[in-house]
């Protein structure tokens, strides 16, 4: 399995630019992250990214990156402006076969919103260039509004752009049904015997065990309730 991420814009393209924050700089970390989650929790995945650093791409160049790579699948991360609020995804608008790439969008997007409680906008079609030229399914996905003051300052947390990319990578392993790397266990022994762990909460009430039981399994860590 071939994965292209797209961050948007960069170099003299900076994107959207408000309340202190620049569209290519969340995007480029939104794609980032979520390329280490997919390393890091599943198995058979090669993820691409048509840039790595603060570097300008034309349009053209990025769905032609995708194209030579014959990926299976390409994503386009921006943010959004206009004073909207919440989440909102593209498919292409044009005459084609979408039921593929309309259900992987549509898997995509559930999680995305499921997983960061963004405010959902819908599933959308337009005629973007990076989703008309590129040959395989693709979407792009635009994550909050810059200029709205609630999204933006949920961008401005790191925290909250790994929640993002987490989301994504979810979003992709549900869509394409990828397995997940099996975590191998050992056994750990000190000099007297004895083995330490770390404990992370105690709840009265069980079911906020559980529910930091399955965030801590969301950021890729194993978790079990005592």
């Amino acid at each position: 399995m071939k994965l292209v991420l797209d961050p948007g814009h960069g170099g003299h393209d900076p994107g959207a630019v408000e309340n202190g924050l620049r569209e290519k700089d969340l995007t480029l970390k939104i794609a980032l992250y979520t390329r280490d989650y997919i390393n890091e929790l599943y198995e058979g995945v090669e993820v691409y990214l048509t840039r790595e650093e603060d570097d300008f791409i034309s349009l053209s160049e990025r769905a032609e990156f995708a194209n030579r790579l014959n990926a299976d699948y390409f994503c386009s991360i921006h943010i959004n402006a206009g004073k909207g609020k919440g989440f909102e995804s593209f498919i292409y608008s044009g005459s084609y076969s979408k039921s593929k790439t309309q259900a992987l969008r549509n898997v995509l997007h559930d999680t995305i919103i499921s997983e960061t409680g963004f405010v959902d906008r819908g599933r959308k079609e337009a005629n973007l260039a990076v989703l008309r030229l590129t040959r395989m399914p693709a979407v792009l996905t635009e994550n909050g509004f810059i200029d709205n003051p609630s999204d933006a300052a949920l961008l401005k947390s790191d925290s909250n752009l790994r929640k993002i990319a987490l989301a994504h990578a979810h979003g992709f392993a549900r869509a394409f049904g990828w397995n997940p790397k099996k975590k191998v266990q050992t056994k750990e022994k000190t000099s007297n015997g004895k083995l330490y762990r770390v404990q992370v909460g105690a709840f009265s009430d069980r079911k906020n065990a559980e529910r930091l039981a399955e965030e801590l399994k969301k950021k890729g860590y194993p978790a079990i309730i005592v």
